[in-house]
């Protein structure tokens, strides 16, 4: 007998969450449909499915939806509206569901996450797993092993980090920004090839899991209450000190990026730092040379600083 496929949009809240999904369902004895990596086909098919007005983000997750219709039989779209007490998220998450929803014809699986309503991750897989017709332990089963991949691949990934921050010999700039973001291959993978033929070593602000996290967020902002901002927020402040310079990194027209970032530009001024938005029609000509720019600006607040302490 078939297995059942599911698919994954390989955008948005696959980069924060995709190893813990794939670990559940596969545990659950799924096939998993993994949309390819961002393209300008993907792109063009999320516009034809959004608003002028949505950020290039949802454009691109609405594009990668689009491509798995005729390949799974459930696609994942989960709501994610709280994740600690007095904060939100960015009301895309929220409404997320109903916008594949009413948008394509296609099965959706689905999970709802909302502190606030006492309904925590936990409870939200054991739901799902519930609905789709496991066993409460065998549900609890797969969610408790799918945490324990996801949180040994985390550490992994952070320590490798910490290790090549600490034995870097060139110029490090910190990318801060959301992960689907960050590691789009459309948004920050081409920053971070920019980066890299400018001989710079890149420091991720999403690899970073601090017990101190809030209060580090706490010395830019305390009244910022997205809690993926307040993430970026912590990992700058935690890693400002070991970079020679900061990049941010986000999409238009964001609405909580661009209160966030505001608050960074004007609150953390010992460090050289600019802002890159990121749009349908970005090219990587002008892109390259902003970077090519800062990076020389960063090597010489390099010289200079040598020569002061000589």
């Amino acid at each position: 007998m078939e297995k059942v496929k599911i698919g994954l949009p390989k955008a948005l809240l696959f980069y924060k969450y995709g190893e813990l999904w794939v670990n559940f369902f596969e545990n659950l004895g799924f096939d998993i449909i993994i949309s390819p990596n961002t393209n300008l086909e993907i792109l063009e098919n999320g516009k034809k499915f959004t608003e002028d007005e949505a950020c290039l983000s949802l454009k691109i997750y609405m594009g990668h939806v689009h491509y798995l219709l005729d390949k799974c039989d459930y696609i994942l779209v989960p709501r994610i509206a709280c994740l600690k007490h007095n904060e939100k998220m960015c009301t895309n998450f929220n409404a997320l569901y109903d916008l594949v929803r009413n948008t394509f014809k296609k099965r959706i699986i689905n999970y709802n996450i909302d502190v606030d309503k006492k309904e925590d991750e936990f409870y939200a897989f054991t739901t799902m797993g519930l609905d789709l017709g496991f066993r409460y332990r065998e549900v609890v089963k797969a969610y408790h092993q799918a945490k324990k991949m996801e949180t040994i691949s985390i550490d992994r990934r952070i320590s490798k980090q910490q290790v090549e921050l600490a034995n870097s010999k060139k110029i490090k700039v910190l990318l801060a920004g959301h992960p689907y973001n960050l590691h789009d291959d459309l948004i920050g993978k081409v920053i971070q090839k920019l980066l890299e033929e400018n001989q710079v070593d890149i420091i991720m602000s999403d690899l970073y899991r601090g017990k101190y996290l809030y209060q580090e967020a706490n010395k830019i902002s305390k009244r910022n209450y997205w809690t993926y901002s307040r993430e970026i927020l912590g990992a700058i402040t935690h890693y400002q000190e070991n970079v020679d310079g900061i990049i941010l990194i986000t999409t238009f027209p964001c609405g909580p990026d661009s209160l966030t970032n505001e608050m960074i530009l004007r609150t953390v001024r010992n460090k050289p730092m600019i802002q890159l938005i990121i749009d349908e029609a970005t090219g990587e000509a002008g892109l390259a040379t902003r970077i090519e720019s800062f990076v020389d600006i960063l090597k010489e607040r390099g010289i200079e600083n040598e020569t002061t302490s000589h």
